[in-house]
């Protein structure tokens, strides 16, 4: 049976700017792909992230050389040779996750054995809550906000790290706290705030330094650990964070999907470092495919969708720093209206 693809461009506009000390954003721009198949439609999102290189543009081209292959049956496995990891390659290998699971009848957590057949596929999850970089005192100031969460995720840059930190602990001194530089240290700034960091019972350093300049970290002994970003895209670059790296983050959107994903899970488990699951700014329909592998991390940043002035329908939401799960059907499962299909495959 024959699939068609569709591909197009969404755009949300945030609550608020965020930023981080790479820029501003204002609006979530993503790639959303829809596979059909007998009048069962499979949907997946990607946000294309300029730090790689990358375009919405660019992403739709790249997913209309795959759209013949689609139709004619290549699965998630052909995927992986047909686009390389990035955005584009997210959009449709979550559209085939979530096709798959609707012809099937059956979640995706449970096609993985991450939930009994017929139970709920996805658990509430602890979530990272962003403090975007600012003034200290406007840092304060929305951290204030969300001092009874488990988990903070506080945006720093070069300028002040100390003072926007001390700022926030001040206000929120329970929840566990990721900090996260975005590549903006050099190595005497990670050296010379390692007792700040301990002082302040941070949990982990978020690549503090440029991934293509991470040399300085290799055998670096951290108070606090620290997690490679944009240093880690899938499994083959695991060999070069050895020595440098404790934790390595995980997004969808790097690894070019769930399948490469777990594939990264498993390879870095094995190797020893420690799993953090993130997104970029983006709707739930980016989410919900990552909780499979959030149920295995230690550090969970998922607020992407909290970011939005509107969501898709039937998203996620948040309470107290728990992230709850999407309505039943949004993806990753069937709806009560759909059947399985019998002979159909993908």
């Amino acid at each position: 049976m024959l699939r068609t693809l569709n591909a197009r461009h969404d755009r949300f506009p945030l609550l608020r700017p965020f930023r981080i000390s790479r820029g501003v954003k204002t609006v979530a721009d993503v790639v959303t792909v829809e596979i059909t198949v007998g009048g069962i439609t499979g949907r997946g999102e990607g946000v294309p992230y300029p730090r790689y290189g990358e375009s919405v543009q660019a992403a739709l081209a790249a997913i209309e050389t795959v759209r013949g292959p689609i139709g004619e049956g290549a699965g998630r496995a052909e995927l992986l040779d047909l686009l390389p990891p990035g955005a584009a390659r997210n959009a449709v290998d979550g559209a085939l996750w979530d096709l798959e699971a609707r012809l099937a009848g059956e979640s995706v957590a449970a096609r993985l054995g991450l939930a009994p057949p017929g139970g709920a596929a996805m658990a509430p999850l602890a979530t990272a809550l962003t403090v975007g970089l600012d003034t200290p005192a406007a840092m304060a100031a929305a951290a204030e906000t969300l001092a009874g969460v488990p988990l903070l995720k506080i945006k720093v840059d070069q300028s002040d790290p100390e003072a926007q930190l001390r700022a926030v602990r001040a206000v929120a001194p329970l929840p566990r706290v990721i900090v996260d530089p975005n590549e903006s240290w050099t190595i005497a700034e990670v050296e010379r705030l390692q007792p700040l960091l301990a002082e302040l019972r941070v949990d982990l350093l978020e690549q503090p330094l440029p991934a293509d300049d991470d040399g300085a970290l290799a055998g670096f002994r951290p108070l606090v650990p620290i997690a490679a970003d944009e240093a880690v895209h899938v499994a083959a670059d695991l060999g070069a964070l050895a020595g440098k790296y404790q934790v390595v983050n995980i997004k969808l959107d790097k690894s070019g999907g769930l399948t490469a994903a777990l594939a990264l899970a498993d390879a870095a488990e094995a190797a020893g470092f420690g799993l953090m699951v993130g997104c970029m700014v983006c709707s739930s329909l980016s989410i919900a495919p990552a909780w499979p592998l959030a149920a295995r991390a230690a550090f969970v940043d998922l607020d992407g969708p909290l970011w939005l002035a509107g969501d898709r329908a039937g998203g996620v939401s948040a309470r107290q720093g728990m992230l709850m799960p999407p309505e039943p059907g949004f993806w990753g499962g069937s709806s009560r209206s759909e059947r399985k299909i019998e002979g159909a495959s993908t």
